[in-house]
């Protein structure tokens, strides 16, 4: 159990670090926010690669890791564009 969760935030860490990395431009995000993202795209690029049966295989799961960056750099895009749109003051009254 222990051993698992400190997997899920090892990995979390690395997703979504490269998320970030690959996402162009500035991201206001923190270090725990990045975490958070990617331990999510971790957990859900295993749970779709295992619906599909690309986490069983021999060797290294490419199209896993593949799949929980892929998910990692929409999270990190996601995030950044909800906290750009939040900080930019254009949800407030007309004057």
């Amino acid at each position: 159990m222990i051993g698992a969760i400190v997997s899920a935030i090892v990995i979390g860490a690395i997703v979504g670090a490269l998320g970030r990395l690959l996402v162009p431009g500035k991201q206001n995000m923190s270090i725990g926010l990045t975490l958070i993202v990617g331990i999510v795209a971790a957990l859900l690029g295993t749970l779709i690669a295992q619906v599909f049966g690309w986490a069983d295989t021999r060797g290294i799961d490419w199209l896993e890791h593949i799949l929980q960056l892929v998910l990692a750099v929409a999270g990190v895009w996601l995030v950044a564009r909800m906290q750009a749109t939040r900080g930019s003051g254009t949800s407030g009254p007309a004057a």
